[in-house]
């Protein structure tokens, strides 16, 4: 499992590190300090399996920065941390398709079950007032738009998921584990707009994944 950890805190990073190591026994992490940081990372390794990403960092903080990551990065799992705890802003990072929102003054041990929550294909924020996160105005997307917005790591397992693989085969045959499957198929439902594995079946159909 390879997991970018980004936060202008040293010693964020290093209480991080340690929960991260603990969430499989092959995790590849990679740090970052800054916005800037993140993109080069995130271009130079187009397999990422889950990005961690502080709110405020120097380059582009705040939503607008998260905002500027999804439209460069749609197809990578994200998850924002914060210390700040305001409504709008949880809803505002929900509604980015972040995978969860995880305050810095909790718990390692609640940190550590939001992320295998996350990895286990569900997702976490702290406010159990967010809204369900629907297509805005039912406006359609191309299927292009969605096959485009897919890495080829997430395009590999919608391939072996059409191929009609459990998560356990998939993970067998890509060479990953469970938890990464999951947190690939999360983001694949959320691209395509689908719920369920049958869903996106029938969407990868649609859009000529065979």
């Amino acid at each position: 499992m390879k997991i970018l950890l980004a936060d202008d805190h040293p010693m964020v990073r290093d209480g991080m590190r340690t929960l991260l190591r603990k969430l499989d026994d092959h995790v590849t992490l990679l740090e970052a300090q800054d916005y800037p940081g993140v993109f080069r990372l995130a271009d130079e390794h187009t397999d990422l399996d889950l990005v961690l990403l502080d709110l405020y960092m120097p380059g582009n903080p705040g939503v607008d920065g998260i905002r500027q990551f999804r439209a460069r990065y749609p197809g990578l799992a994200l998850v924002v941390m914060s210390a700040a705890d305001e409504p709008e802003d949880i809803q505002r990072i929900a509604s980015l398709g972040a995978l969860g929102y995880i305050l810095k003054s909790s718990t390692s041990q609640l940190i550590l079950s939001a992320l295998r929550l996350i990895i286990a294909g569900g997702t976490y924020f702290p406010t159990s007032s967010l809204a369900e996160r629907q297509p805005q105005g039912g406006r359609r997307i191309d299927p292009n738009q969605k096959l485009a917005a897919l890495t080829e790591r997430q395009l590999s397992v919608l391939r072996e998921l059409v191929a009609g693989k459990s998560n356990h085969q998939i993970a067998e045959s890509l060479q990953v584990t469970e938890g990464t499957v999951k947190i690939h198929l999360t983001s694949i439902f959320r691209i395509l707009r689908v719920n369920n594995r049958t869903e996106a079946l029938l969407a990868a159909q649609r859009m000529g994944i065979r």
